[in-house]
């Protein structure tokens, strides 16, 4: 049965993609991958054209990977542009390629979705696909448990790992709680930058996405956009995409506003799924001491912490995290290159790679702020 692709998620029924959706999977729901296509923040312009490759049997799709053909390597959050490069010089084309992923989003999940066979039979169709549709090669990128298990079956896929920042929430009864299991220099630190905030008269005043006016959405699109603006880029993400977001899934967005003398500010935007906060983005338009920490990590730790929500997933890179106790976690990505020299070359690099990351997150457990070595609920 051959590979069916899928170029607009809207031409799918959601309850037929949903159904192959993992429970508490904000980020591969239909709701959030048709509002990045129909908000335009994908598309011809972007660098990403929608290329969801289904596995279909007897009219029923059966396993569905999300995925994207890429002509760049922008907004994927695992780094191969070095790889482009290298092909670049030596000639070898390494565009277009195929992407396995949730844009934007390096939130580590379902990649092979639906039944676990079908799901095989679509990875082991893969590689012809790429053949016959002139792409160079597949990456699929923050696998889950399942995900990795299933490739690292198949021949050709190379393993890359990565280091994110999390952080857990041992059943805190507050924050004074979390910071009592700090070090003393630490918990000083924190209280001295969260007073830092207050002086300046700043408060924080907490939204859900069907509470968010229109005029407040344009707030919150200013301060997202400025983040990339202030470093000579242009945001991922069109206006568009926070009002068709909140029409399909307002109950998982969460918005903090950062006020003084009753204007806004500030904003983080986030999203929530099961046990799990998500803090997706931040931005300002006037800037303030320490308020980045505050809105960004301190505002979301008591979120969890109040709402009884087991983990904060802040997103990649920073290791200015690991400084306020989000603790390292490994994730993974899997590659398969059709170029054989590339391939060789690349899988002498990982095997480097993956022990030097491993290496630097058990470093980076040294430097955590607790005053006893916190064991991780992570797998």
């Amino acid at each position: 049965m051959p590979v069916m692709p899928l170029n607009r998620l809207a031409d799918l029924p959601a309850a037929q993609w949903d159904a192959l959706v993992p429970a508490q999977q904000p980020f591969l729901s239909h709701a959030f991958l048709s509002t990045l296509e129909d908000s335009g923040s994908l598309g011809p312009n972007s660098g990403w054209r929608a290329e969801h490759l289904l596995w279909q049997e007897n009219g029923k799709i059966l396993a569905a990977i999300p995925g994207y053909r890429k002509r760049h390597s922008y907004g994927e959050y695992v780094f191969d542009q070095g790889w482009a490069d290298a092909c670049q010089r030596s000639g070898i084309a390494y565009y277009p390629k195929w992407l396995g992923a949730v844009p934007f989003s390096p939130v580590t999940g379902a990649r092979l979705l639906g039944d676990e066979a079908a799901a095989v039979n679509l990875i082991q169709a893969l590689p012809e696909y790429l053949v016959e549709n002139g792409l160079t090669g597949a990456h699929i990128n923050f696998t889950d448990t399942r995900a990795n298990r299933l490739l690292g079956d198949e021949p050709g896929w190379q393993h890359r790992l990565g280091c994110q920042y999390h952080w857990q929430n041992r059943d805190y009864r507050d924050f004074q709680d979390y910071l009592d299991a700090l070090t003393s220099r630490k918990r000083k630190q924190f209280r001295k930058e969260r007073e830092q905030v207050a002086a300046q008269g700043i408060e924080f005043v907490w939204r859900e996405g069907a509470e968010l006016t229109e005029t407040q959405w344009d707030f919150v699109y200013a301060c997202y956009s400025n983040t990339y603006r202030i470093r000579g880029q242009s945001p991922y993400l069109t206006r568009d995409f926070f009002s068709l977001l909140t029409e399909r899934m307002p109950e998982a967005i969460r918005v903090v506003m950062a006020q003084q003398n009753g204007r806004d500010v500030a904003m983080a935007f986030s999203l929530i799924s099961g046990d799990t906060f998500y803090g997706r983005y931040w931005g300002c338009l006037a800037e303030f001491d320490r308020l980045h920490f505050e809105t960004c990590f301190y505002q979301g730790m008591e979120y969890a912490i109040a709402h009884g929500l087991a983990r904060f997933d802040a997103g990649a890179q920073g290791e200015h995290k690991l400084l306020r106790g989000f603790e390292p976690v490994i994730t993974d990505s899997w590659h398969y290159l059709r170029h054989p020299g590339l391939r060789d070359a690349v899988e002498d690099f990982l095997v480097e790679e993956r022990a030097g990351v491993q290496r630097w997150a058990d470093e980076a457990r040294e430097v955590l702020p607790y005053r006893h070595a916190p064991s991780s609920n992570e797998d």
